[in-house]
């Protein structure tokens, strides 16, 4: 008998649908664990709400603003009851607009914010200090019930220590108020002072052999030691 060709592509159909399907379930399922660490959604006139709607490639889910590719631009924690943002929050070092407004944060959150090089937006309780002050800020302004920091400075680009780095090393952003310095290529260490590339395998056969002996050593020492016994 033939095959029925209809009813086999149908099939197929509804095969390659349901995939999709799981696939699109699967990566909900993925959702950043920042982004639901508040119950709720994001306010629709919430700051990260209209960020996220002035483009068609950015989606709200749940308290975050993702494009397409599941990386965050905008995280709304407000009204969350935080003390602190939490363990999870690093993940979202690729936002573009945090916020926090609503929550007793304590003051100083300087170090939380390290690696959030994107952030030009940031919501802060009223009594909340921006992190960095006004040198990582170009605006800060102060209302009745929050506190917004906007247009992350690059203190590298400001500061007038050439010195900062070593020689063979560089400035980088590293958050507000925050600086690093890179080693350029070929160089690592303290101070960027050794050269070439750094090798894993030379450094734990070197950890290993050393381990070795030292376990060799005591080992025939106390077997000395026992047989004196």
């Amino acid at each position: 008998m033939a095959p029925h060709w209809p009813s086999i592509l149908r099939n197929l159909a509804l095969w390659v649908a349901a995939l999709l399907l799981a696939l699109g379930v699967e990566r909900a399922l993925a959702l950043p664990e920042i982004c639901t660490q508040c119950p709720g959604s994001v306010q629709n006139l919430s700051k990260v709400a209209l960020y996220c709607k002035q483009t068609s490639e950015l989606m709200l889910h749940a308290r975050c603003c993702l494009n397409q590719k599941g990386t965050i631009l905008g995280l709304d924690l407000q009204n969350c009851s935080l003390k602190d943002p939490g363990p999870n929050f690093p993940q979202a070092h690729t936002a573009v607009i945090i916020d926090l407004q609503a929550n007793p944060l304590k003051d100083d959150l300087a170090n939380t914010f390290r690696g959030f090089t994107q952030l030009q937006t940031l919501v802060l309780p009223q009594d909340v200090t921006c992190p960095g002050g006004i040198n990582a800020w170009n605006n800060i302004t102060s209302y009745i019930d929050n506190q917004i920091c906007q247009g992350q400075k690059n203190l590298c680009s400001s500061t007038g220590d050439p010195e900062m780095c070593p020689e063979n090393g560089s400035c980088a952003p590293d958050g507000p108020g925050l600086l690093q310095c890179v080693c350029a290529d070929g160089f690592h260490g303290y101070k960027c002072a050794r050269q070439g590339s750094f090798s894993p395998l030379m450094f734990f056969g070197i950890l290993g052999s050393t381990t070795l002996s030292i376990s060799v050593l005591l080992w025939g020492t106390q077997r000395r030691k026992a047989k004196t016994s």
